[in-house]
């Protein structure tokens, strides 16, 4: 198969502008964003629960979460797919086959990475930091916060790396989002369904795009961590 037409081509639909290229582009961008900036901040605090308090079960929960980085993503999406159906618990809201649901699939895929990654990050800190805050003056919240700002860059890796996941996520939002055009169809579903359609051009440049937003977060993260290094 010859490569080189279609990879043309989708240089081609990139330049133009293609309204369906920037509408997969624009909901996989927003979802992922969204879901990110929503599940951040819970995750983070249970990652540093985790990492710095000990309470009777503490240990299955860490393992519990731990399990959930290898669980299928399409389980995960059953799963929400079950909750949100019109004979679910939550089928009144209707919010199957809608954005919303691709960004609560896109939670709780990310929540177990967030997690993980800053239990790892808050456990490598020096435990100093944190009582010396508390030596200080500072309340447990002014101390926790003092010691995810010494880890920052660790808590930064987990969020990059839970959009990284998210961003480029296709059986959660395929079962939640039904792929349905102009609405709640993304980059990889749309390269799943292009390609499987034999448009190769389509598939590439929006492969293209997945490539260089992966490759540009994690740049940005470098950078960041580089120039912390520096100081």
């Amino acid at each position: 198969m010859d490569l080189l037409e279609p990879t043309r081509r989708a240089f081609a639909l990139l330049l133009a502008g293609d309204p369906r290229l920037l509408e997969a582009i624009g909901l996989s961008l927003w979802t992922s964003l969204a879901a990110i900036a929503l599940v951040a901040p819970p995750s983070i605090a249970l990652g540093f629960l985790l990492a710095k308090r000990r309470f009777p079960g503490q240990h299955a929960l860490v393992v519990l979460v731990q399990a959930l980085l290898s669980f299928p993503t399409v389980v995960i999406g059953l799963l929400i797919y079950l909750l949100l159906s019109r004979r679910g618990p939550l089928g009144f809201l209707e919010l199957l086959f809608t954005p919303t649901a691709i960004i609560l699939g896109y939670m709780m895929i990310a929540l177990p990475i967030l997690v993980v990654f800053t239990i790892s990050a808050v456990q490598g800190a020096d435990p100093r930091v944190y009582e010396t805050a508390r030596c200080l003056g500072a309340g447990r919240v002014r101390a926790s916060a003092t010691t995810l700002w010494e880890v920052r860059f660790g808590v930064l890796a987990a969020v990059v790396n839970g959009f990284g996941r998210v961003v480029s996520e296709v059986g959660c939002a395929i079962m939640v989002g039904g792929n349905i055009e102009g609405l709640t169809r993304n980059i990889p579903t749309a390269i799943a369904l292009e390609t499987s359609k034999g448009d190769f051009p389509q598939g590439i440049a929006l492969g293209l795009v997945l490539m260089s937003v992966a490759l540009g977060v994690n740049v940005a993260l470098a950078l960041l961590q580089g120039k912390g290094g520096l100081r």
